[in-house]
């Protein structure tokens, strides 16, 4: 790995954190379970909360593909539009308990490190989809835009390499990528405090310097380990007590004996079998429905394209648009009315909406959501999103996701 980091290491630093995680949750109520918004704020390593759901949603889209069946049409628009609602309510009815948890919370601990250890390899395994042994398949744009929904860390560094790529539709080779994303690396270098920062955010958790990750150098637990042996070599002399000077020195070395005892606890630790989700919920692809996989192939790069645009233009044309009727398209193309935005919002939808238009504040999105459900005209929720949350957030280069908002807002009020 660059700078002499260590993915070992990284991974063991991961399960031992995962192991005291869940330990200091599960420890006084081992029958105790997690769900999404709890997730969310996990730790106050957002990056790691993010991966740990990064993971969970793969599981589904990995388990989901085992429910199609060749005798059945799954593409078929009713039966897309009903896993897509099973979606949804499973989403909100996540449940993890420690042996579901803690493998996930381990990899995304090590994750975590290697986005701030060896950016290029963190870009193969985080936003590009899994190697293929007999060809390189090509992946798509959006692919890679839908991916950076779960960076808080290096974000940046990502975005403004899938800003260079050509705007077409499409598809990429996995090669050509990473070979692209090695020579962006040259002009655009990693930030030389990511680590020491994210080092000092972990280290709160459970004690960790940047040597315990070192490739060459000892990590901390081995250096524990060897002072037993060190402190071992006095016990030749322990047998000859002619004076009374030897008698302490045969207590000494029993002395470091318990004190290896934390080191063979820390190997321990991976003991955790990986379990998957305890439920088998449906993909998370299809979550979008037919008519949004074009919008959402924009949502976390749309803000940057837009940041050198005028900032209240686009949004105030996008809020006049949907107060002056935007609904009837909506009820033109047949979308289903909306009777709770809670109920409606998928689960992409919600993260997405939580990471960019309430800079990741959980509470303030249940809140909002909330107060709108409970207006009782479109007017009144058009102002609130016009006049409290545009401006309290500063949505004013955020108009692709304004415009989802608005649109589940339209379907809510539209008429039957």
């Amino acid at each position: 790995m660059q700078d002499k980091y260590s993915l070992a290491k990284c991974e063991q630093y991961g399960r031992r954190l995962a192991s005291r995680l869940c330990q200091q949750y599960f420890g006084p109520q081992p029958d105790a379970t997690l769900d999404g918004p709890a997730l969310l704020q996990l730790t106050p390593v957002r990056q790691l909360n993010l991966l740990v759901l990064r993971q969970l949603l793969g599981r589904w889209q990995h388990e989901a593909q085992q429910l199609r069946s060749p005798y059945f049409n799954f593409e078929a628009e009713a039966v897309r539009t009903a896993l897509t609602q099973f979606m949804n309510v499973l989403s909100r009815h996540i449940r993890l308990d420690r042996a579901a948890l803690e493998p996930l919370l381990a990899q995304a601990a090590a994750d975590t490190l290697l986005l701030a250890a060896d950016p290029a390899l963190a870009f193969e395994r985080l936003l590009l989809p899994a190697a293929s042994p007999d060809t390189d398949e090509p992946v798509p744009l959006a692919q890679l835009r839908d991916g950076l929904r779960y960076l808080d860390q290096e974000k940046e560094l990502y975005q403004g390499f899938i800003d260079t790529l050509p705007t077409s539709n499409a598809p990429l080779g996995r090669d050509f990528l990473t070979q692209r994303f090695a020579l962006y690396l040259t002009k655009s270098p990693k930030s030389p405090e990511a680590m020491p920062r994210l080092v000092a955010a972990f280290s709160a958790l459970l004690p960790l310097t940047e040597a315990d990750l070192w490739g060459d150098g000892p990590a901390k637990p081995a250096a524990v380990a060897s002072a037993p042996e060190a402190s071992a070599a006095p016990t030749p002399p322990a047998p000859a007590p002619p004076r009374p000077t030897p008698a302490p020195a045969a207590p000494t070395p029993e002395v470091p004996a318990p004190v290896a005892a934390p080191a063979p606890a820390v190997v321990a630790t991976p003991a955790g079998p990986v379990v998957s989700a305890p439920a088998p919920p449906p993909p998370a692809q299809p979550v979008p429905g037919p008519e949004t996989p074009a919008a959402d192939s924009s949502v976390p790069l749309y803000e940057k394209l837009k940041a050198t645009q005028p900032a209240a233009g686009p949004l105030a044309a996008t809020l006049r648009h949907t107060a002056q009727g935007g609904a009837t398209p909506l009820a033109e193309r047949g979308a289903p009315k909306v009777t709770s935005l809670r109920e409606a919002i998928s689960i992409n939808q919600r993260f997405s909406f939580i990471n960019e238009l309430f800079n990741g504040e959980n509470m303030e999105y249940h809140a909002a959501i909330q107060h709108l459900d409970s207006l009782p005209t479109a007017d009144a929720a058009l102002a609130y999103v016009r006049q409290e949350l545009a401006n309290k957030h500063d949505w004013s280069r955020k108009e692709e996701h304004v415009g989802k908002l608005l649109k589940l807002i339209e379907r809510k009020f539209a008429t039957a």
